[in-house]
Order: C-alpha cells, then sequence, then structure tokens
C-alpha cells in the first residue's frame, strides 16, 4: 500500500479550526476595537498579502501598509499575539506593497504557517459575511452591529441575522483493497479526492452523503460512520467526514459535477489532497489503519 503520512492527530487540530488559534488569538468584534497599532490581514480575493521573511511568511505589523481603500473600513477581529488584529479587503486591481507578496489562500500546496493560514481563514469567513449583510434580506433596511458578537439587527424592521454557515458532507467509500476517490476539472493535474456535497433541505448528514454520492458516482454505501468535521472558509462551509463501505451499484460519473471518478487500488493511489484537508484526515488515518 502507498506510505500515507498523518499531519494530525484529530480533526479539531486541522488548519482553519479554531484549535490552531487558541495559543495566539484572542477573538474579538469590531466594536472591541482598542485603537493603536497592531497586525494586518489585507486580503485582496483569495489572495492574503503577507511579509516575506527568512523561514516563513508572516502578517504585517504597525501602520496599515496599504494607502488605497478597502471593500470595507479595516474590522479589528482580536488580538494576534496580544496585539489589534485587523483585516481589510482590498480591491481586486490594488497593488502588491513593497515587502508583500500574495499568497492564495486556496493553493493545495500553500507554504502559509497554519495559525496564519487558519486566521485568515477566520478573516474571509467575516468578510463574506460583511459582504453578505449589508442589507437585511427580510426588508431591504440597514442592519446594525450587535454589540459583542458578528450579529446584525436591521434597523428598519428589527430582524435579527447571524453569520451563515453551511453544512457540507465529505465521505471516503472503500471496498475490499480499493478506494472510491473523485477528481474535478479546476483541480491540479493528477489530483483526486472525496465525494463532497451540500446538505440539502430535510436531511441529516448521513443521508446527503448517501445521496451525494449515489447521485455523482452511481454507487450506494452502508455502514457510514461519522470522523469528524473542518471548517472550509472558502467561503463559509463546514465540512463532516464520514468513511462508508461500497453496497452495489456500477460506478457511473455525474460528468456535470465531476471530471472523473474511479476505484483505485490501495497499491496505486492518485496524487491526494493536501494534509491540510479533512479529506485528506480520512485517508490518511483510515487506510493506514484499516477502518477498524
Amino acid at each position: 500500500m502507498t506510505t500515507l503520512n498523518p499531519h494530525f492527530r484529530h480533526p479539531a487540530d486541522l488548519p482553519f479550526n479554531s484549535t490552531c488559534l487558541r495559543e495566539r488569538f484572542q477573538p474579538g468584534t469590531p466594536d472591541q476595537d482598542p485603537g493603536g497599532v497592531g497586525v494586518w490581514l489585507l486580503l485582496r480575493g483569495a489572495d492574503l498579502l503577507l511579509r516575506e521573511e527568512p523561514g516563513a511568511p508572516s502578517l504585517p505589523e504597525g501602520p496599515c501598509p496599504v494607502n488605497s481603500a478597502g471593500t470595507f473600513q479595516p474590522l479589528f477581529i482580536g488580538l494576534w499575539d496580544g496585539r489589534p488584529c485587523r483585516v481589510m479587503a482590498l480591491a481586486a486591481d490594488a497593488p502588491t506593497p513593497s515587502g508583500l507578496r500574495a499568497h492564495a489562500l486556496p493553493d493545495w500546496d500553500t507554504l502559509i504557517p497554519i495559525a496564519p493560514l487558519s486566521l485568515a481563514g477566520v478573516a474571509g469567513q467575516i468578510l463574506h459575511w460583511e459582504g453578505n449583510s449589508l442589507f437585511c434580506s427580510r426588508c431591504g433596511g440597514r442592519p446594525e452591529r450587535l454589540a459583542g458578537e458578528w450579529g446584525k439587527r436591521c434597523t428598519a424592521c428589527g430582524a435579527v441575522h447571524f453569520p451563515h454557515i453551511h453544512p457540507c458532507v465529505i465521505t471516503l467509500v472503500r471496498r475490499p483493497g480499493e478506494v472510491l476517490l473523485t477528481r474535478k476539472a479546476e483541480w491540479p493535474e493528477g489530483r483526486y479526492s472525496l465525494v463532497a456535497g451540500f446538505v440539502n433541505f430535510g436531511e441529516c448528514l448521513e443521508e446527503a452523503a448517501a445521496r451525494e454520492i449515489a447521485e455523482e458516482t452511481g454507487v450506494q454505501v452502508r455502514n457510514l460512520r461519522y470522523v469528524g468535521s473542518q471548517c472550509w472558509p472558502f467561503p463559509s462551509q463546514l465540512m463532516a467526514g464520514f468513511v462508508a463501505d461500497y453496497d452495489g451499484g456500477e460506478l457511473r460519473v455525474d460528468y456535470g459535477e465531476l471530471a472523473d471518478a474511479r476505484w483505485f487500488s490501495l497499491d496505486a493511489l492518485p496524487a491526494l489532497p493536501p494534509p491540510r484537508s479533512i479529506s485528506r484526515f480520512i485517508l490518511d488515518h483510515y487506510l493506514r489503519d484499516g477502518f477498524d
């Protein structure tokens, strides 16, 4: 069997989950901004601008290093190493300041250290919420912030709104000596992962997992077992991971959703997802441990 290298002992330890931030980040809300200089999360679309330093890139510090106005005013989101941490969304055509370099957060092989990467995930979700909560979805009025939290109350109709987190399921399907893997067209060439999809109205997680597998591959499963979950801030998902046993059905790929799906021998696995993902965590641990 291909040797896998498990980097994380528990799903809670995966990047983008708050466990990665506990030692360095104390969450806060914009109304709690203590003032003064601090560190910056500069997001330009899916790119994070970081200082290039020996060893590993780091967050910019001091006064705001960009002169152009952002999509929103800088937002205080908490304390990073005891210093104010603020996020700013830059225009897509904003130049990269001298001394900084753009790093793509969705990059499968990113070099950003786990803690800053996870903090940038939080910032990205916050900016996604800010962009989707400019107006009340009930009446079109202007919401205002609730003190000490990220919820908002409409000033016109009084409706209260909170950040939207979208549940998804992702499942490793196995049968003796083989696993079912899929790929999407936009992924790096030759890279495969697990069957995944969003939860529908009226579904529990297990029902959603079985439905997604059947719809995208034609395969039926049994013995679904929950593994763990991961925050996935692209833009605001919660990935619930499962393993399952094959229970019948011929492989039939839904090419509207996938570029390919195949049964792979455990001795000839393709390029796999990066270790930072719940999909790789499941593969690393459940292939190594034989699913028992």
